[in-house]
């Protein structure tokens, strides 16, 4: 999850779709990393084994768009495939 943010902030598209499980994974050029786009900061909250190769993360990161703060608080589940863990989608957006 904090290389994932680290890409974030680096706009490292290849790298987000390299740790992004196929069968979800954005084409090319359709994930938003705007430069205007400033990162603050990210916690993970908890995470959880839930399987021999999965696995859930609560995180909430922060950032700001124009001044103006913004916050992504998510449940996201991942995939171990061939040794190295994946994100597969977000299981929920607790309140």
């Amino acid at each position: 999850m904090r290389s994932r943010y680290t890409a974030y902030v680096m706009r490292d598209e290849a790298y987000l779709r390299a740790t992004w499980q196929e069968r979800d994974r954005p084409a090319i050029g359709a994930l938003e990393l705007s430069a205007a786009t400033k990162w603050l900061g990210l916690e993970v909250r908890r995470h959880a084994v839930t399987g021999a190769d999965t696995a859930l993360v609560e995180f909430v990161a922060r950032y700001k768009v124009g001044g103006r703060a913004h916050r992504i608080h998510e449940v996201s589940r991942f995939v171990r495939e061939a040794e190295r863990w994946l994100y597969l989608d977000a299981a929920e957006s607790p309140g």
